[in-house]
């Protein structure tokens, strides 16, 4: 693929024009995960307008940036880098390219899946599945136990009224996505 292509595929994938970035750093400078990662949000977007996809795709970062939305916010031209990134980690996917945090991508699942099935996110649900997927049954869990016990984190998830039309957005994403393969 040529960097053009990429970067095609990137903007079309995010709907954001990544070459309008200059890389003045202020979405870098506002990342709270910026510290864990190895390039750092202006990078990607450099990578991108370079056609680096390899690196791009066996990079932490994308599996990293927490989609807070803070480095778009900051961003003079006004580029939702969270859809670049997620873009990013949807050709990582497509692709079969190896993914660098495969937790993360666990993680996304099951929020989805709990999303697909109580029409919003549920803490409890998302926790259990976690744990459970990744067999990481005892770290965090005095936090978990500690939320739990002062109500921040509901037993039972609060549906939706109308999940048919939540189901329904899900069915129309995938019709679409077997269409773009």
């Amino acid at each position: 693929m040529t960097e053009t292509n990429l970067l095609q595929q990137i903007n079309t994938l995010s709907s954001q024009t990544t070459q309008l970035c200059y890389h003045c750093h202020k979405c870098t400078a506002g990342c709270p995960v910026a510290e864990d990662m190895q390039y750092g949000p202006d990078r990607i977007l450099r990578m991108i307008q370079l056609g680096q996809k390899e690196r791009l795709l066996s990079s932490h970062d994308i599996w990293l940036c927490a989609a807070c939305e803070t480095c778009g916010t900051r961003c003079p031209n006004e580029i939702d880098i969270a859809r670049v990134m997620d873009a990013l980690r949807q050709i990582a996917i497509a692709e079969g390219a190896a993914i660098s945090e495969p937790d993360a991508l666990k993680f996304h699942k099951i929020f989805m899946a709990g999303v697909q099935t109580f029409g919003r996110s549920h803490e409890m649900f998302l926790f259990a599945a976690y744990k459970l997927w990744t067999m990481h049954l005892m770290d965090d869990m005095d936090s978990g136990i500690s939320l739990i016990a002062k109500g921040k984190v509901p037993v039972m998830p609060s549906l939706v009224k109308n999940r048919a039309e939540v189901s329904k957005l899900f069915k129309n994403v995938q019709k679409k996505t077997e269409v773009q393969e």
